[in-house]
């Protein structure tokens, strides 16, 4: 018998009900903090701004409890095309991570 994990073929309409977008976000903010959506949306916006501009300066981002924001650097290294099978030469390159803080562990998990 195979056992399949919940959730494992979810449809794409499924997936889009468990997600929050930017203009629901802004509106869950616009409601909690007793402000315009418009206004909300704003400030959404420039925090995301901020974020965005302090870790392409290379400043980790921590906002206690929900979570790190950082650079992340890979190495160059050799890797394979997949469809050749060729050796190739993968160039190092910088990602962002996130390293989530104890309080959204804890709200996740239960």
């Amino acid at each position: 018998m195979i056992k399949v994990a919940a959730g494992w073929m979810n449809t794409p309409q499924q997936n889009e009900e468990k997600r929050m977008r930017k203009p629901e976000l802004a509106a869950a903010i616009a409601e909690h903090a007793d402000l315009s959506k418009d206004k909300a949306g704003e400030v959404l916006n420039v925090i995301l701004q901020q974020i965005t501009e302090a870790v392409a300066d290379g400043q980790d981002v921590s906002l206690v409890g929900f979570g790190t924001f950082n650079i992340r650097e890979r190495s160059a290294r050799t890797g394979k095309n997949p469809q050749t099978g060729e050796t190739m030469q993968i160039p190092a390159s910088k990602s962002v991570g996130f390293k989530p803080g104890k309080a959204l562990k804890d709200a996740v998990n239960g």
